[in-house]
């Protein structure tokens, strides 16, 4: 604005608020295109396993019933059409209606088990980055037996002794997980423990797990917070590789690995019954991954500007 030849800068009443480091995280999440694409798949796949869950339920159970695993032969093997958009499989379901509700299966059970993971693997590496010494070898080293061994191979060699079943199939994900959220952990809190806010807790008496639990571990969250992000991708490509198996989920239940393995019979006659899983799992993981990128750089101070 110019008033009298002079430039007069319009300023606000007071001081600019603040962004917190969170508000200031979401700022910069919201700027990368990717990251946000990758937002908006999970959020439509949450809301349509939300959206038939609430169908199934108002209805007492028919919905499943009658539309996700009831069968018809006369029917099976439909291409897509606009009734079937994503066509029939080979025993005549509808294929739009068991990838949404086999959604919860490799979404959810994915998330359920990258959670555990995080909390026991966080707790132990917590532990071990804080008080350090013959703690930290021992249980470090415990972590190094866990790495060496492939957590799909893991995975295999729990479920296959615990017997198959959903919740061994998530106990089996979540133990893989936990050795990369405890090496992940460690290494933050062995950064913040050396701060001063640290030592100013220690002077006025907080005992070591109110420093842990209170100070450390939240100021260690950021990297960890990636993790989790992007171990969802790996424990659904790990759900559907059991369930391809045979290792996990058991028909008629409709899981995406287990349809992708039921459908590669048919991999020549019937395209529709392998790609679509196949699809569904790809997109899922990348979605998830690139969420991953965008929070890693959202939350690395270094690429605050």
């Amino acid at each position: 604005m110019e008033k009298n030849g002079e430039n007069i800068r319009l300023r606000s009443d007071g001081p600019a608020k603040e962004r917190s480091l969170w508000q200031e995280a979401w700022r910069r999440f919201k700027k990368n295109r990717m990251a946000m694409a990758g937002l908006y798949f999970i959020l439509f796949l949450v809301l349509a396993s939300v959206a038939t869950t609430a169908v199934d339920v108002a209805t007492n159970g028919d919905f499943y019933n009658r539309n996700v695993i009831k069968q018809s032969l006369r029917l099976r093997l439909q291409k897509p059409s606009l009734r079937h958009p994503f066509g029939l499989d080979e025993f005549g379901r509808d294929m739009l209606l068991r990838m949404l509700w086999g959604t919860r299966y490799s979404l959810f059970m994915g998330t359920l088990a990258i959670l555990f993971s995080s909390l026991v693997g966080g707790a132990l590496g917590a532990v071990a980055g804080y008080y350090g010494k013959a703690l930290d070898n021992v249980l470090m080293r415990f972590m190094d037996i866990l790495l060496a061994i492939p957590s799909m191979l893991l995975a295999i060699a729990i479920v296959a002794a615990l017997g198959t079943s959903l919740t061994n199939v998530l106990i089996a994900i979540g133990v893989a997980y936990v050795p990369v959220f405890a090496r992940t952990v460690r290494a933050s809190v062995l950064m913040v423990k050396e701060q001063e806010f640290i030592e100013a807790a220690r002077s006025i008496g907080c005992n070591d797990f109110t420093i842990i639990f209170q100070y450390i571990v939240p100021n260690s969250l950021a990297p960890t917070i990636v993790q989790v992000t992007l171990g969802i991708a790996g424990a659904i490509l790990s759900i559907a590789g059991l369930s391809f198996l045979g290792l996990g989920i058991q028909p008629p239940t409709p899981e995406w690995g287990a349809m992708l393995s039921n459908a590669r019979t048919y991999i020549r006659d019937a395209w529709h019954i392998t790609i679509i899983p196949g699809m569904g799992i790809m997109l899922t993981i990348l979605a998830l991954n690139l969420m991953g990128d965008g929070l890693r750089d959202a939350l690395d101070p270094r690429l605050k500007n």
